[in-house]
C-alpha cells in the first residue's frame, strides 16, 4: 500500500467545523469506495490549508477514473465549505503493509480477512493478493460500504476470540466459523453478489479452531453439503479445505498445526 497526503486548500473564509465536516465526507466516500484503507486518518491544519494522510492500495488509487458517484459528489461539496478539491501527493510505499493484486483477470476470488489485516477483504484466487475494491463493480448504492462493514465486524469478532479474555469469546468464534451465523450469512450474501457481478467464483472463508484430534480434523466434511473438501496440498499454504460446489474454504484447526 501507499502513503498519500491529501491537501485541501482554502479559497475563501470558512470555519473549522465546516471544513472538518466536508473533509470527513470526502474521506468516508473514498474509504467506502475502497480507494483508501483503514479507519484513522489524521488531519492537520497548516498555513491555511488542511493535510489528511491516508493509505491507498495502489499508487494511482485516487485517480479520478476510480471515483464513485458519491466520491465525486462529496468533492463537489467541498466548495460549500470554502475548500478546493484535494491535491494528491504520494509519499511512498509502506514497507509494512500488503501489496495489491496485479492480475488483469483473476480466475476467482476469496473473501478473507483477519484482525491483523489492513487491506481489501477480497483476494485474488490466483496469487492471493488483495484486490482493490474499485476494480470490481459496485456492490450496492454505488460503493462497497456493506462489504467494508462486514469486514469490520469479522475483524472485531476475530480480535475478541483471539484475546479470549471475556465470555464473548465463544459467541464471537461462532460468528466467524459457523456458516449459519448472522455474520457468515451476511458474508455469504456478499459473496453471491460479487459472484453475480463478476461472473467468477467467490470462495468464503470459515475460521477453524478446536476439534478432537488431527485425524478427525482431516476427516471433516463440508459444513454446507457434507461432501469431501479436504485438499491434498493447502491452497496458498493456508486453506486445507475447499468445496468448489459450495465455494467455501477453511483451515486445518489451529490447535493441530
Amino acid at each position: 500500500m501507499f502513503v498519500v497526503d491529501l491537501t485541501f486548500d482554502c479559497y475563501q473564509d470558512t470555519t473549522l467545523d465546516n471544513a472538518e465536516a466536508a473533509i470527513n465526507r470526502v474521506v468516508n466516500a473514498l474509504r467506502f469506495n475502497g480507494q483508501i484503507i483503514g479507519e484513522e486518518f489524521p488531519t492537520v491544519l497548516k498555513d491555511g490549508f488542511f493535510i489528511t494522510r491516508v493509505m491507498c492500495p495502489e499508487e494511482d488509487s485516487l485517480h479520478p477514473l476510480n471515483h464513485s458517484p458519491f466520491v465525486k459528489h462529496s468533492i463537489g461539496l467541498l466548495q460549500e465549505a470554502g475548500l478546493l478539491a484535494p491535491k494528491v501527493k504520494v509519499i511512498g510505499q509502506d514497507i509494512h503493509s500488503n501489496g495489491a493484486d496485479m492480475c488483469h483477470e483473476p480466475s476467482c476470488f476469496i473473501l478473507y480477512t483477519t484482525y491483523v489485516h489492513t487491506c481489501s477483504p477480497l483476494y485474488c484466487g490466483d496469487d492471493f493478493q488483495p484486490v482493490p475494491l474499485y476494480k470490481i463493480p459496485a456492490i450496492a448504492n454505488g460503493d462497497y460500504k456493506a462489504l467494508i462493514k462486514w469486514q469490520e465486524d469479522w475483524q472485531a469478532c476475530d480480535q475478541i476470540q483471539i484475546n479470549g479474555a471475556t465470555r464473548c469469546e465463544f459467541p464471537a468464534l461462532h460468528e466467524i466459523s459457523d456458516p449459519t451465523s448472522d455474520l457468515s450469512r451476511r458474508g455469504l450474501d456478499l459473496s453471491k453478489r460479487i459472484r453475480y457481478l463478476t461472473q467468477k467464483p467467490v470462495y468464503y472463508y470459515l475460521y477453524r479452531v478446536g476439534g478432537e484430534s488431527l485425524d478427525t480434523e482431516l476427516a471433516r466434511k463440508c459444513p454446507s453439503c457434507n461432501g469431501d473438501w479436504a485438499l491434498h496440498e493447502p491452497w496458498f499454504g493456508l486453506f486445507n479445505f475447499r468445496c468448489d460446489s459450495c465455494q467455501l474454504v477453511s483451515n486445518l484447526s489451529w490447535d493441530f498445526q
